[in-house]
């Protein structure tokens, strides 16, 4: 038999069945997981792997070769700073051994400094390169599929544009979050990424300036706009600190860019230039985003 473990904050999840999808098993089947919280103070118990092989239905010998082998699990995840750490299968041999055959481990790369020696292990080559050049550049970066590039500062807010972004019909091609202290080489950078994405049919900025001046993410926008010469709808929602600086200085320049005060209407727009931009891509057909601020 098969199972999958899955240590993930504190909590330790293991499931019946083997060789599923677990986000299909908890919604079709959610009595198959079984969820065990760990009190982080104490670490894992005896209590709690007897749990788990009550679940297998383990006996014997084979209950303390699994409670050996999840006790060096959760001891490990919280060694490294782990957010995941997945085994994928536990197996049970005919000789009665119990085996971890495979393992997925993510890291907290906010505890890097800790582990300097374990993340200098990372292989790149295996990586997507937007997701390299975004470490890089300090950005916190993810692709997806949608063809809305966006670029916001604050994961909160970043999650909540691509929210409003669905809401209007549309998705995101990305979650990318500059910062709160991100200068205009990192905006420059995070436009090199989003715009390589071939998906991406127009980029929506959103940006709330509390700790980040707005004039600085103004700058490297209208640095990024030239150089990268940009040929997709640019919207562009500002409010916070130094607003108004940021507005004169794209006011000023000659980049075609859409600016709107309000973040739903800014994300209605970015979803109705997008399908028309992909429609008008579809039928080779040439458009021209020529806007006067």
């Amino acid at each position: 038999s098969s199972t999958t473990c899955l240590l993930r904050k504190q909590w330790y999840q293991r499931r019946v069945r083997g060789g599923m999808n677990i986000e299909d098993v908890a919604r079709d089947n959610p009595n198959a997981i079984v969820k065990i919280p760990v009190d982080i103070h104490k670490g894992i118990s005896d209590a709690d792997t007897d749990k788990v092989a009550d679940t297998l239905g383990l006996q014997g010998d084979q209950r303390v070769q699994l409670r050996g082998a999840v006790t060096k699990l959760y001891n490990l995840f919280v060694k490294y700073d782990s957010t995941l750490l997945e085994i994928n299968p536990l197996a049970e041999l005919t000789d009665g051994r119990v085996l971890c055959l495979d393992c997925k481990i993510n890291f907290d790369d906010n505890a890097e400094y800790r582990h300097q020696e374990l993340f200098q292990k990372r292989d790149w080559s295996q990586e997507d390169q937007r997701d390299v050049e975004a470490s890089n550049a300090g950005l916190n970066y993810i692709g997806l599929d949608g063809s809305i590039g966006c670029l916001v500062n604050g994961a909160g807010l970043a999650m909540a544009t691509m929210d409003i972004i669905k809401l209007h019909g549309g998705d995101p091609a990305n979650f990318l979050d500059v910062g709160g202290g991100a200068t205009a080489e990192q905006v420059t950078e995070a436009f090199k990424i989003i715009s390589s994405d071939p998906k991406v049919k127009a980029i929506l900025v959103n940006i709330f300036g509390g700790i980040m001046r707005c004039d600085v993410i103004a700058q490297g926008i209208l640095e990024a706009a030239t150089n990268l010469k940009l040929d997709i709808p640019l919207i562009v929602r500002l409010q916070g600190t130094n607003v108004e600086e940021a507005k004169a200085l794209m006011g000023m320049s000659n980049i075609k860019i859409l600016p709107i005060d309000s973040l739903d209407e800014a994300a209605s727009m970015a979803v109705k230039l997008s399908d028309i931009v992909g429609k008008a891509q579809a039928l080779n057909v040439k458009l021209d985003f020529s806007l006067d601020i």
